[in-house]
């Protein structure tokens, strides 16, 4: 009998179909329900009217924000900062991210020399475009990274040695946002920040706790995603060498190459939900006020619904759950195919490849909530002549 493999956070997709075929539906022993399979995920995700994105305290401004409340709040907080995340409105941005990637990548180590990808580009391109959005002064931009991985890991080790928890990353987030809110209230600016400020939803501002939910969640889902499809992208191109050269060849197919990144390697592996009402997925009935867990890692290699779900394949056209469904589908998801987009343009158009001398000193992301890479030693190699 061959034994049960267990989640690993580099490679969770074994365990991932593990439970697909054998545990579609399971409960563990703190009584939360997890979903496996592409179908189910799906429906936990988009079916708002069963499934509450409700949760946290209402102390916490993050409950305030999109990704914890439902309609109608949901469709009136979402419509306020729509606008800045249209196809228009992203175009836009265009010129200065293109400009911040040639930046950043100028700045890179000779091609040869050992470089942290995560340090040196993957982590500040995403970095430097949300707080340019949200009007943040530069010499601020390494906090907001230092808060995001807070955040999203729990606790993340901090240069002085000092472990940062979630609550000392969001008392100095609430800290520093309630400053800047004042500040642009008083004397507003062309930046996101001051438009909350001045916005109204039926007719009401919005509250200093609307806003401060706004902004920690625009810099915390602003980075993460981006820095994780970025560094997934450049670990792919290294077990894959040849689609450099394909990529390079034909920076048109830079977006597909992107799109299936985003399936094999998701960013984001799961979201969370609460069952409002009595529910069934795949033959389980589930009683309401259930708390879930939607593995989206998983979903996206169901072999129910995708040929060959371990293979990359740079030509798919099969849609995947990377960004959601329904209406909590990621709102800066334009934002993060762009980046991503003009900064391996930039790449392919340098250099000749990228190498990871030695994987196993990669050190993930320390959570399941997200698949990526908080360092990836490598070497990019130089351009023929």
């Amino acid at each position: 009998m061959s034994s049960v493999p267990t989640h690993s956070l580099h490679n969770p997709f074994p365990w991932y179909a593990h439970m697909r075929s054998n545990s579609p539906v399971f409960q563990d022993q703190r009584g939360v329900w997890h979903v496996f399979r592409h179908e189910d995920v799906k429906r936990v995700l988009s079916d708002h009217d069963a499934f509450s994105s409700r949760r946290g305290s209402s102390a916490d401004p993050l409950s305030t924000s999109l990704i914890s409340t439902d309609p109608p709040r949901h469709r009136q907080l979402r419509s306020l900062v729509t606008t800045a995340f249209t196809p228009r409105a992203i175009a836009n941005l265009s010129p200065r991210i293109d400009a911040i990637a040639n930046e950043l990548i100028a700045c890179l180590p000779e091609p040869g020399q050992a470089l942290d990808i995560v340090e040196l580009l993957t982590t500040p391109l995403p970095v430097i475009v949300i707080a340019e959005l949200l009007g943040i002064p530069a010499e601020d931009r390494e906090r907001f990274k230092l808060w995001s991985d807070a955040v999203i890991a729990g606790s993340r080790q901090a240069e002085s040695g000092e472990a940062m928890t979630y609550s000392d990353a969001q008392r100095e987030m609430v800290a520093y946002f309630a400053d800047t809110i004042r500040a642009r209230s008083a004397h507003p600016k062309d930046d996101l920040i001051s438009a909350l400020t001045q916005a109204k939803v039926d007719g009401e501002s919005l509250s200093q706790m609307d806003i401060l939910g706004f902004c920690i969640l625009l810099l915390v889902a602003g980075n993460e995603t981006t820095t994780n499809l970025l560094s997934n992208s450049l670990f792919t191109l290294h077990e894959r060498p040849a689609l450099w050269q394909t990529l390079a060849q034909d920076p048109a197919k830079i977006p597909d190459f992107i799109e299936e990144v985003l399936r094999h390697r998701s960013p984001v592996q799961h979201m969370y939900r609460r069952s409002t009402k009595q529910v069934t997925l795949s033959g389980v009935t589930i009683p309401a006020e259930s708390h879930f867990v939607a593995w989206i890692g998983s979903a996206n290699r169901d072999e129910a619904m995708y040929a060959d779900p371990d293979e990359f394949v740079i030509d798919r056209r099969d849609r995947h759950l990377a960004f959601g469904h329904g209406i909590h589908f990621c709102l800066g998801a334009p934002l993060a195919r762009l980046e991503a987009k003009q900064a391996l343009e930039a790449l392919v158009k340098r250099y000749q490849g990228v190498v990871i001398p030695n994987p196993d000193a990669c050190e993930m992301v320390p959570t399941s909530l997200v698949y990526g890479f908080a360092k990836l030693p490598a070497q990019f190699l130089d351009a023929e002549p």
